[in-house]
């Protein structure tokens, strides 16, 4: 298993990706950072709390709530309802694989009247099977289907390995 990002790197990914969706969404209604459970989750508040700290957005924070191993039998849930009227939508994760994951975590979404929808990942491995990028990547990272990213946003520090 070999290191990809160490903590400092991730926390300067991070601190790019925040200023980057404040820079884009200067005149957007609101921000609305909707994290996939799991890793995606923490990566979401990692970012909603730097963007809080460099920026005067509205932000708001969601968890879209999803089993990532049964994605077209489970019904996928929102940690609440919240008004999303003229506001972006950026759906949080920590890795893009193949792009299913978040083609689904789309669906709650779909019926909204958005202002526009946007994705950010820490990795993006670029295997698109689904029809999706990301508008805020931290790392882009070329691998093969057989092989395995793990961030672990565990304990004080972070990292991603490549296995």
């Amino acid at each position: 298993m070999s290191e990809v990002l160490n903590h400092k790197q991730i926390k300067k990914k991070i601190t790019r990706m925040a200023f980057e969706i404040y820079e884009r969404n200067l005149n957007s209604a609101g921000v609305v950072i909707a994290g996939i459970t799991g890793m995606g989750k923490v990566l979401a508040d990692l970012l909603v709390q730097e963007l809080k700290s460099i920026s005067p957005l509205q932000i708001e924070e969601i968890e879209i709530i999803l089993d990532k191993t049964k994605l077209h039998s489970e019904e996928i849930e929102l940690s609440e309802e919240i008004e999303l009227s003229g506001k972006t939508l950026i759906l949080v994760d920590d890795v893009l694989n193949t792009g299913k994951t978040l083609a689904y975590a789309m669906k709650p979404f779909l019926d909204k009247e958005l202002y526009k929808m946007e994705i950010a990942v820490l990795v993006n491995r670029s295997h698109g099977q689904f029809p999706l990028k990301p508008d805020y990547t931290g790392y882009e990272l070329s691998t093969t289907l057989n092989e395995h990213i793990q961030v672990d946003f565990s304990g004080s520090e972070y990292s991603v390995h490549l296995r």
